[in-house]
């Protein structure tokens, strides 16, 4: 069955979750941060998904910009940066995200191939709105989709579901694509064709479920979107 809709998870995919941590330890003044970003920054990101699957598993849901501050606490805490200014500053990067520089020209191409594209994301509609529009990437998105529809995280089937609801496409249609091992493989499970970018060439989740192809950033995407 022909693709008809690209679909893109966002933090970590689209949007670097990285560079809140990157771009604070570049300030002056940031001098015990410059010396822990990188541990910071993967602590809580960690951290952040570790709390969304606990929350869906337990019905405790929230909203993921909660989950977002919660988990970056316990990172400022683990790297003894007791700062509520830092965290602040921190938290207000995180909203405006930055794209992998790949992002703007393969939406781009997307689109003029005549492929529907959305983001399918923990993210709250708030969240989203703030990286979307920090990356200028709006234009070229058909759809923004956040879990808070459905009110639980990833990989629960409803979140899922949504992407059928909203761009009236059957799963064999959809290329999901995502960073996370686990949420590529979900969507494989669920129906979907996957693609993992597995930017830090990380070994493959053992999990019953396998993504069909394996790609090293998102320039790929349209032409992989084209023969499948």
């Amino acid at each position: 069955m022909t693709i008809k809709a690209c679909v893109f998870d966002a933090y970590g995919t689209l949007f670097d979750v990285s560079a809140a941590a990157r771009e604070a330890a570049s300030e002056p003044g940031r001098e015990a941060l410059a010396g822990c970003w990188q541990a910071l920054a993967e602590t809580w990101r960690q951290k952040q998904l570790g709390y969304s699957w606990l929350r869906a598993i337990t019905g405790a849901h929230c909203d993921f910009w909660q989950v977002t501050g919660e988990a970056l606490d316990y990172a400022l805490a683990e790297q003894k940066l007791a700062d509520p200014e830092l965290r602040e500053r921190l938290m207000a990067l995180y909203f405006e995200l930055s794209a992998y520089a790949e992002v703007p020209e393969m939406l781009t191409e997307l689109k003029a191939g005549g492929f529907a594209t959305a983001i399918l994301s923990n993210g709250s509609p708030e969240m989203l709105v703030g990286a979307v529009t920090s990356a200028g990437v709006g234009g070229v998105l058909d759809a923004v989709i956040s879990v808070e529809d459905v009110g639980v995280f990833k990989p629960d089937r409803r979140v899922y579901d949504l992407v059928g609801t909203t761009l009236k496409v059957e799963p064999a249609e959809v290329l999901f694509v995502s960073s996370n091992g686990w949420d590529a493989a979900a969507a494989a499970g669920y129906g979907f064709q996957t693609a993992w970018v597995n930017r830090a060439g990380l070994p493959m989740d053992r999990l019953p479920w396998r993504p069909a192809h394996e790609l090293t950033d998102l320039t790929p995407i349209p032409d992989l979107a084209g023969r499948l």
